[in-house]
């Protein structure tokens, strides 16, 4: 995994800024630190460590980008993030929500091994229809049985 030597907080920039720019063309300070949830002193800091390590280029007053490097760790952060989510969503009847923040928790310490066995397993279900409805379907049987049960 190309992320090694971040910490989570670290990849959570990452992923905020590759994501803004994505949906915006661009990341500035104040959209970071509304991403994020943090103030935008907190988000300079980050910044700062992040350009240290080539991930990120940031000048005071400029648009934040990633480097190659960066976007390269952000786009597969979010993919981690996306591949998570989605399995705790359509195959364990996660609500959205919270599969979301599941997600977001999981993804940065979730081994790579991890990530490509559930991205098989979503990928056969998907190629296999009849076989991965009758388990998703069954699943959700069997879960609203226990979950009335409790």
């Amino acid at each position: 995994m190309s992320n090694i030597g971040l910490t989570t907080r670290e990849q959570e920039y990452l992923e905020a800024i590759y994501l803004l720019e994505k949906t915006k063309g661009f990341a500035r300070i104040k959209d970071i630190a509304g991403v994020l949830e943090v103030k935008p002193p907190s988000v300079v800091e980050f910044l700062e460590r992040l350009s240290e390590k080539k991930f990120v280029t940031y000048e005071k007053r400029e648009q934040i980008k990633l480097t190659k490097k960066g976007k390269q760790v952000a786009e597969e952060i979010y993919h981690r993030h996306t591949a998570l989510r989605d399995f705790l969503k359509n195959v364990l009847c996660i609500p959205e929500e919270v599969a979301e923040k599941d997600a977001c928790y999981i993804e940065h310490g979730v081994h790579a091994k991890t990530i490509r066995n559930i991205l098989l397993f979503q990928e056969f279900l998907e190629e296999n229809p009849h076989v991965g409805n009758i388990i998703i379907e069954g699943f959700k049987k069997y879960l609203s049985k226990r979950l009335n049960e409790a």
